[in-house]
C-alpha cells in the first residue's frame, strides 16, 4: 500500500526539476502541521529548476493531469487523497514522455489503499 502524500513531499520531473506543491485543505495534517494533498492538488503546478533546455528543447514548467496516485478508498471533503505512487506528465520535451513523480514522501507511517 502506498504512503499518503503531504504538502512537504519532494515531487520532481524526470529531469530533476522541483514541483511546487500546493494544498487545497488544511484540516487534515501529518507530522503535526503538514497538510495532506488531495485530488487536483498536484495538477497545473509550477516546476522550477528543470535543467532540460537547449535548441528545440522545452524545459518542464507545469505539471499536467495526474495519471496515477489518487486513492479510490480514502477521501477528504469528497476528494481522493494523493498517494506516494503519484505519476503524471509534464509540459516538457519530449512531449508526452516526461513525467513527474515522488522522490520522497516526507512521511513513512500513514499508508492508504489505492
Amino acid at each position: 500500500m502506498p504512503l499518503l502524500l503531504p504538502l512537504s513531499s519532494n515531487i520532481r520531473c524526470d529531469h530533476d526539476g522541483i514541483v511546487q506543491n500546493k494544498e487545497s485543505q488544511d484540516w487534515v495534517v501529518v507530522n503535526g502541521s503538514d497538510p495532506v494533498l488531495r485530488n487536483n492538488d498536484p495538477e497545473s503546478r509550477d516546476i522550477n529548476w528543470c535543467p532540460n533546455q537547449g535548441a528545440n528543447i522545452k524545459r518542464c514548467t507545469k505539471t499536467l493531469k495526474v495519471e496515477k496516485g489518487y486513492s479510490i478508498f480514502v477521501n477528504l471533503g469528497g476528494k481522493a487523497v494523493v498517494m506516494a505512487d503519484l505519476q503524471g506528465k509534464t509540459d516538457g520535451t519530449p512531449p508526452g514522455a516526461v513525467y513527474y513523480r515522488v522522490r520522497n514522501p516526507q512521511q513513512n507511517f500513514i499508508m492508504v489503499g489505492s
